[in-house]
């Protein structure tokens, strides 16, 4: 025969363990659900009643290593930045779809995008360029898993500047940075602490095009 204070002790227990896990299954779902609503608080879906309108996408090619035009037709929402961040995001992820001539991982890549209007005041090094820079928040997800080598990371480099330029072309310059802060290059190769310009990238300099 069981004590009976050993039984009393038994089920108390019993209870504090399932008070206990219901209290940690809770208190996972509420941190859950606020991390998801931190990570992408921003709508990207264009509203209902916008209509489609044409945009161009830098399309590249691992195969001959080129930059192509391509237009779209597309509904994107009417806030310019939110606009770019839409724009980058299908870009990127026409590079997921099957048979992709530069392949990528899918999943959203990017964050953010500002745009800051020319030249900024208070800034010592800015020069008579006028319009605005775009700065590119990239997601960690997406550059950890972009694929390493000069050629590929300068054709996502290229094809993102190109688009930008394609449909805004009040952005002279890009920066690029990854969750918020500054990094050294996309995988180890094509450097991204630098800032570049907007450009035409079917035309792009010597400088900014892929070794062959």
């Amino acid at each position: 025969m069981i004590p009976r204070y050993q039984r009393v002790l038994f089920y108390g227990l019993l209870a504090s363990i399932v008070l206990m896990a219901l209290f940690l299954f809770y208190e996972r779902e509420r941190v859950r659900k606020r991390w998801l609503v931190k990570a992408d608080s921003t709508p990207l879906t264009a509203p209902a009643h916008a209509s489609e309108t044409s945009v161009i996408f830098d399309l590249a090619s691992d195969r001959d290593g080129t930059i192509t035009a391509v237009q779209r037709q597309l509904a994107l929402p009417d806030e310019a930045s939110v606009r770019a961040r839409a724009l980058l995001d299908r870009l990127m992820a026409e590079y997921a779809l099957p048979r992709s001539d530069h392949p990528l991982a899918g999943g959203a890549a990017v964050d953010d995008v500002f745009l800051v209007r020319l030249p900024m005041a208070g800034d010592t090094t800015a020069t008579d360029e006028s319009g605005e820079m775009a700065v590119v928040n990239l997601r960690g997800s997406f550059i950890d898993q972009h694929p390493s080598g000069v050629e590929t990371e300068m054709l996502s480099l290229l094809s993102m500047l190109g688009t930008l330029h394609a449909n805004f072309p009040e952005i002279a310059t890009v920066r690029f940075v990854v969750d918020g802060k500054t990094r050294e290059t996309i995988a180890g190769h094509v450097d991204l602490s630098r800032l570049y310009p907007a450009l035409d990238t079917p035309a792009a300099p010597a400088d900014l095009q892929p070794a062959p």
